[in-house]
């Protein structure tokens, strides 16, 4: 069956990871997704390996899948001019080049928009398209650090930390994917495109949600804790007898369920604990009790108790556990996609499912310019000759 964005064409100027998620989404969600890269490199994420698979890195292949790739020197005059006659029948155009660049060599968003009305144009940058900042670059790591995820990541006595994967890039991904889909529900109503402008920097400060929340409505700047939670408690990590596991304890009667099981039915009553706002004021004398007793058993033991009594919890597994989970395998999260050089490469699958319209994985990520003369000639109706002839100019 078709995908949901069956029919919509997307040009993907985007490179590295916040802009190829994106469209990569769009592209699981039925999308036609052409990939513009530079002849000769293609996307930077193409160079970062190892691990690699068929020549082609990890890091790459992660999220460029449902998609065709071309090559276009946009640095020549043709090659601009055959990425405008691209975006003529385009839905959506997703890039990330540093603010202003595009604009500069006469293929940004104003020209393109002028030419076609319809076209729905999403820049990905560091801080936003104005402001004081606009013109400097963005990086994941930089934002995570500039946004506050980090001041409010690690332990408390620790360094800050960011997250384990660039969870800013794909945030902001995310959030280009949404406003895509809102801008193209918008053009069925109104006949018209938009530009859209989503950043690293504000979807950092967006996924602060209650941390953030909390520091508006009390001024009090929060601090590191951990795998604990500034707002409830017990909820956070927890060393078994074997290993690390995590609680997390959501109400009262949880706890209640949970000095039950630890044999300390005594905690529920202890006026230090009984509500949730008493155990956040006394978690340093509260956590060590708990902690002695979770380390005399193994964690399935634990585990298969409080999930009994329903209380939330699991196991930190690593990935060898995370892709062989019964749930992961059940919902379809490891697929095989068969590949020109690799043989196959085994990919994460498409997290959503849809009961009408399906997202799937319709391809592999495409070879660098493995589909320039398929799209010069389905776009353009460039003949043989004439593809040959921009290949030895350098354009393609």
């Amino acid at each position: 069956m078709p995908g949901p964005l069956e029919g919509i064409r997307v040009l993907d100027l985007s490179r590295v990871l916040a802009g190829p998620f994106c469209t990569m989404i769009l592209g699981d969600l039925g999308a036609d997704v052409i990939k513009v890269e530079q002849p000769g490199s293609g996307d930077d994420t193409r160079q970062w390996g190892p691990p690699w698979a068929g020549g082609e890195s990890a890091y790459y292949l992660c999220v460029n899948r449902n998609k065709r790739s071309i090559t276009l020197n946009l640095k020549h005059e043709r090659g601009r001019e055959i990425l405008v006659e691209l975006a003529r029948d385009s839905d959506v155009v997703v890039e990330n080049f540093r603010v202003g660049m595009l604009d500069r060599m006469g293929i940004g968003y104003q020209a393109l928009a002028a030419r076609y009305p319809r076209l729905i144009w999403c820049s990905i940058t560091g801080y936003g398209l104005d402001g004081p900042y606009a013109e400097r670059a963005g990086y994941d790591f930089v934002a995570q650090g500039e946004g506050g995820l980090m001041s409010i990541t690690g332990e408390p006595d620790g360094e800050p930390m960011k997250v384990g994967v660039a969870i800013v890039d794909l945030f902001t991904g995310l959030y280009a994917a949404s406003a895509i889909l809102a801008a193209l529900h918008a053009r069925s109503q109104t006949g018209r495109g938009q530009l859209i402008d989503v950043a690293l920097l504000p979807s950092t400060v967006a996924m602060l949600a209650n941390v953030g929340s909390n520091y508006l409505v009390s001024g009090q700047i929060p601090k590191r804790y951990g795998n604990a939670h500034p707002n409830i408690v017990p909820y956070q990590t927890f060393r078994a007898r074997d290993r690390w596991m995590t609680v997390a304890v959501g109400n009262d009667r949880q706890f209640r369920q949970l000095c039950r099981i630890l044999g300390m039915e005594e905690l529920a009553d202890d006026p230090r604990f009984a509500t949730n706002p008493q155990r956040v004021a006394h978690r340093d004398e509260l956590i060590p009790l708990l902690q002695a007793v979770f380390e005399t058993r193994d964690a399935d033991d634990w585990l298969a108790a409080m999930t009994e009594a329903g209380i939330p919890c699991g196991p930190i597994n690593t990935l060898d556990r995370v892709f062989s989970h019964p749930q992961i395998l059940h919902r379809g999260m490891v697929i095989e996609v068969p590949h020109p050089t690799a043989g196959s490469v085994r990919l994460a699958g498409p997290p959503f499912v849809l009961s009408e319209t399906p997202a799937g994985v319709r391809s592999h990520p495409p070879l660098l310019g493995e589909h320039t003369e398929e799209i010069l000639r389905e776009r353009l109706g460039l003949s043989t000759t004439e593809i040959a002839r921009l290949r030895e100019e350098g354009v393609v």
